[in-house]
């Protein structure tokens, strides 16, 4: 059965993880699926944004332990499949055009460790997240330890990586790892209208904006500094940088056709 079900919508790519029955437990096929998906909005030229969403009542309640612990313990880390990009970002190039989640209900291990590789996020009020892997005797290895306490801040992060607790959308707010709080039922309604503003904009501009924050993020300000207008002249020179100004003398708003 098919469990990651993706969809474009003009230029937004959906992916919905939809295995209710399992409260969206995390398979080692559903990764992959997802993998794949995020390398698809990678390489089309028609996409521009992807969207991460979940059926049901519940984001996921955490991945399926007993097919992931013998992965695990050989010390395999994730296996992408080929065409796919790592939905953790820890593992090779990173997607890079934006991707954009929304969250309710049970948001557990992976779930957070998703939206930690994701660029802007939307939570339902009932949203409950946790790192529960100190409580199954384990610890996070989809990049929890590496980002949670660099989003989050060191002691908001540990006390949750270390407890095993639940923290509220209300506290993730609080604490920047997402961006927009809605009644539960409105997540998805909430994080599209963010993906097509996203989409509407410039894409040579938008990548360009994420190479450059990540390069800052991973290797520091003065490195990204050095690289930051090594994509200048082939944007300015683009056809999209000819509607800006157009659009802007003619006071309208651009199409942008991502060349």
């Amino acid at each position: 059965m098919l469990y990651i079900k993706t969809k474009a919508v003009g230029p937004v790519l959906e992916i919905q993880v939809d295995r209710t029955d399992k409260l969206n437990a995390l398979s080692p096929e559903m990764y992959g699926d997802i993998c794949l998906a995020l390398g698809q909005l990678d390489r089309s030229d028609e996409l521009r944004v992807g969207l991460i969403h979940a059926a049901g009542k519940h984001f996921s309640a955490g991945v399926e332990l007993d097919k992931w612990a013998p992965i695990f313990a050989a010390g395999n880390g994730f296996p992408i499949p080929e065409g796919g990009i790592d939905l953790f970002a820890l593992s090779g190039p990173r997607c890079g055009k934006p991707v954009v989640i929304a969250v309710q209900g049970y948001a557990y291990t992976w779930a957070v460790e998703m939206l930690l590789a994701t660029d802007v996020r939307v939570a339902a009020e009932d949203t409950r997240f946790a790192m529960l892997e100190v409580q199954r005797g384990i610890y996070p290895c989809g990049g929890a330890t590496l980002r949670l306490p660099q989003q989050m801040g060191w002691a908001n992060a540990q006390r949750y990586l270390l407890t095993g607790e639940t923290w509220s959308a209300a506290e993730a707010y609080r604490t920047g790892l997402v961006q927009e709080v809605v009644a539960p039922g409105e997540q998805y309604r909430a994080a599209r209208a963010i993906a097509d503003k996203i989409a509407a904009a410039a894409p040579l501009g938008v990548r360009a904006i994420l190479k450059s924050a990540r390069v800052a993020l991973g290797e520091g300000e003065a490195a990204a500094a050095l690289r930051l207008f090594d994509d200048m002249p082939g944007v300015m020179r683009s056809e999209d940088a000819q509607e800006g100004v157009r659009s802007f003398l003619e006071r309208r708003s651009a199409v942008f056709k991502g060349r």
